[in-house]
């Protein structure tokens, strides 16, 4: 004897329960059969709201029960033969008379009492069942229809009856062992009270049902077949990767379903396992599926964590104060008030010093919990040893599940900081000491990102998802978008890291995109997006709650720069080629990095100096390992690099720094770098990093720029360069007659640091320096007489943005 149950999906057209029919039939041949189906989909919710609107005098329940009559005849009447009709359209009209009959003394009395409720919901079921059994009959396949409220019997608690096992057994083998039938169908969820009226068996009352006959039948196993092929690791609407569950044990199986997982309820369970009868889950729409076997041991493989599931929302509720240390019966009243109130408590937790009890609830009986443990502890609150009752709104439960897990240390480790590093705060944690079980209770509205954190980190060691917005695509942004789409294979191949954009930003336009945007054609997407608000963007960017997102500004903007620490306090990583940031107010830049370090993020501005060298780095590697810079020396500027490597008195100053702006080495207005302004911005930033509380102000500006080239706009700027060609070639002459080159230098000793041109000798690491090259010299306790250098191309947009890009990297895999 096997058992097969049909869900409201299976069964919910036509089309649909002729697959059901060929399902049974095959079963049939292999073994007897029973198979139990619910509802059409849709319709014991459609009863029960005909119901209350009958209950509130509003007459359009007519309409509501003439439209499931209409459907369920529709069903007849496309899947039995014309010949075959007659007798089912008479029987569906013959229970659709009765329901309204039902509804119409609902409207009379203007109460819906639970036993008027079970019976109304309970037609849905015996329409679907012997609309199913009609189709078997058409198909000239032997079998019996049994009434299950004849066979299963129950207490008179209406909406979930409590089910005599002894009875209900006793009735079902001698309803089959009478019939010998090689095929049953009967329907699910419906049930009848010592007295004769129909109960229900209440949420996931058909598979109930199932597992009642399996169970007193002592079936080879039961199946219940529904929309999904197997209970999956995660939600599949939440989590595209979730996939099947080969295998699992009632246990896992239990905790799972009482978390939320839709496919099995916790009661189903019990009857077969039990008995220890095997449960596959199969798709009604996939039969060759394989499924998932729920099994009572639980399977021996590598997969400690069998499954992820949430419930929400929920509620936690919190009874706190110094008059519970030491006195016994708080717990024993705060759970008592609410089972008064029929109040199911999903999550317990309580602190080791007795100073708090912690309980969430269903979200719907928040209120009422509320009210009753306020109720309850009123005399200990006026007295002031309780506080009033604390409610937190708006969280779920998202729980980790596994057997295997108690066997594996760490496990709770990887949870918590998986769930850290992507701003996923924990309100309360609830662990059984059988360890099947990790439940965390966090906001709803980050349920979506923390079950793919988590269903990446336990389930897809291949792969994890990285979300990318990218503002500003000049010409360093562009280089970053070209390289980014070029090593996507490469990143998901080496690093396991699936990299997409999911936002681009202009001066103008944004666009958000959380499946990703096509970089072969990221114009077309920015210029169908939205006029450019940076507080809309980092709105909409915050709601979508993206894991492992990464925000990389490439612009100069201040604005830009302002939305940083909003986006920090939220575990949005920040990479910055703005150097705006990091060199603004000291107590600006010391707050955005202990915002990145309280939120468990990163803001990352290697660029800021240096383009793609890698020199924040290097130092923040020398001082972690415990070194001290002692002074610093650099020349921090492609630009003023390239220029005084290329004027040499045979042409004009003016020419040679126009040639670097056309070559795209300087800032669009070029004296942001002839004046060193830029230059001083980045050793303030190598100060500060050193740990040096610097501001602007105290580095030392030496300018060798006439005060006249400073007025006016770039235009006149270049003019300017043109009058003061003496000066310049000066400059070049009183070098070049002691054999020296001109550097612009950023030097940073004893607390203070300067920025100015320098004549150089060729024994000195900076002369050599060729065309846009950078190079710093860092003189620790390590690096006493011969320091530490690093030299390379410090401008650029290739080189610029590769090191953008290293960051985004360093900001996902540390």
């Amino acid at each position: 004897m096997q058992v097969l149950k049909f869900g409201g999906s299976s069964v919910a057209t036509a089309a649909n329960i002729g697959r059901v029919l060929d399902l049974a039939e095959a079963a049939a041949r292999q073994q007897p059969t029973v198979v139990v189906v619910s509802a059409l989909g849709g319709v014991t919710d459609a009863l029960i709201g005909a119901g209350r609107r009958a209950a509130a005098a509003d007459a359009s329940y007519r309409e509501q029960l003439q439209e499931l009559e209409q459907r369920h005849l529709a069903v007849v009447r496309e899947l039995l033969p014309l010949t075959g009709q007659s007798a089912v359209l008479s029987a569906v009209k013959t229970h659709c008379n009765e329901l309204e009959s039902i509804c119409d003394g609902i409207f009379a009395l203007g109460e819906l009492s639970n036993r008027s409720l079970d019976k109304l919901v309970s037609y849905g079921e015996l329409l679907s069942s012997k609309i199913v059994a009609a189709g078997l009959a058409a198909r000239g396949a032997a079998h019996q229809w049994l009434d299950s409220r004849q066979l299963i019997c129950t207490d008179a608690k209406y909406g979930h009856a409590a089910v005599d096992s002894a009875a209900t057994n006793a009735r079902i083998q001698a309803a089959v062992e009478e019939a010998g039938a090689p095929l049953y169908v009967a329907p699910g969820f419906v049930a009848s009270a010592p007295d004769g009226s129909t109960t229900t068996l209440g949420r996931g009352g058909s598979d109930y049902t199932a597992a009642i006959f399996a169970g007193a039948l002592d079936a080879a196993q039961l199946e219940i077949w529904t929309d999904v092929s197997g209970m999956m690791t995660a939600d599949p609407r939440l989590v595209r990767a979730a996939r099947p569950i080969p295998r699992i044990s009632y246990q896992e199986a239990m905790e799972l379903s009482h978390f939320g997982a839709k496919v099995l309820y916790p009661p189903t369970i019990q009857p077969v396992m039990r008995s220890g009868i095997p449960l596959w889950i199969k798709n009604t729409f996939a039969p060759e599926d394989e499924g998932t076997l729920v099994e009572v041991a639980s399977p021996a493989n590598h997969a400690f964590v069998r499954g992820l599931s949430s419930i929400g929302p929920v509620a936690l509720l919190r009874l706190e104060g110094s008059g519970m240390v030491g006195i016994p019966g708080f717990s024993r009243r705060l759970f008592a008030a609410l089972a008064r109130e029929e109040v199911n408590v999903i999550l317990i937790t309580q602190s080791s010093s007795e100073h708090s009890i912690c309980v969430a609830v269903s979200a719907p009986e928040a209120a009422r919990a509320q009210q009753a443990a306020n109720e309850e502890f009123a005399p200990e609150i006026l007295a002031g040893r309780l506080d009033p009752l604390d409610r937190e709104d708006d969280l779920a439960i998202v729980a980790l599940v596994g057997e295997q897990m108690k066997n594996h240390p760490g496990i709770s480790g990887r949870m918590f900081g998986a769930l850290g590093q992507n701003g996923v705060n924990i309100r309360a944690i609830a662990q059984g000491s059988s360890e099947k079980n990790i439940s965390t209770v966090i906001r709803q509205q980050d349920v979506r990102k923390a079950i793919n954190v988590l269903h990446e980190t336990f389930f897809e060691a291949t792969t994890r998802q990285v979300n990318v917005v990218v503002t500003g695509v000049g010409n360093v942004g562009r280089k970053l978008l070209e390289q980014l789409s070029r090593q996507q294979n490469w990143l998901r191949e080496k690093l396991r890291l699936n990299l997409r954009v999911v936002g681009l930003a202009t001066s103008k336009q944004f666009v958000l995109d959380e499946e990703g945007i096509d970089l072969s054609n990221w114009q077309a997407a920015l210029e169908a997006g939205q006029p450019l608000n940076l507080a809309t963007l980092t709105e909409q960017l915050l709601a979508l709650n993206l894991r492992n997102t990464v925000f990389v500004d490439v612009t100069a903007s201040a604005d830009v720069a302002q939305v940083y620490a909003g986006l920090l306090a939220k575990s949005v990583a920040v990479v910055a080629c703005n150097k705006v940031a990091a060199s603004s107010e000291y107590e600006s830049y010391a707050r955005l990095k202990s915002l990145a370090q309280e939120f468990n993020t990163h803001f990352l501005f290697e660029t800021n100096v240096g383009a793609g060298l890698p020199i924040i780095g290097t130092l923040n590697d020398l001082l972690r390992s415990g070194d001290e810079v002692q002074r610093m020396q650099a020349v921090l500027s492609g630009t003023l690099n390239f220029v005084f490597n290329n004027y040499d008195g045979t042409r004009p100053f003016a020419e040679v720094v126009r040639q670097a702006q056309d070559e795209g080495y300087t800032e669009p207005d070029p004296r942001l770098d002839l004046t060193g302004v830029d230059v001083a911005r980045k050793i303030l930033i190598l100060a500060r990093e050193a740990g040096h509380p610097l501001e602007m102000s105290d580095v030392a500006n030496e300018s060798f720029l006439p005060a006249s080239c400073l007025e006016g706009d770039v235009p006149a700027f270049y003019k300017q360069l043109a009058v003061h060609e003496p000066h310049f070639r000066g400059l070049y002459d009183a070098a070049a007659a002691e054999g020296k080159k001109l550097r612009f230098v950023a030097s940073f000793a004893d607390g203070q640091a300067r920025v100015g041109l320098q004549a150089v000798a060729p024994s000195h690491d900076l002369y050599s320096l060729q065309g846009k090259d950078n190079a710093v010299l860092f003189y620790t306790n390590r690096y006493v007489e011969q320091p530490l250098v690093i030299k390379g191309a410090g401008a650029g947009a290739e080189v610029t943005a590769s090191g953008v890009f290293a960051d985004v990297l360093r900001a996902v895999q540390s």
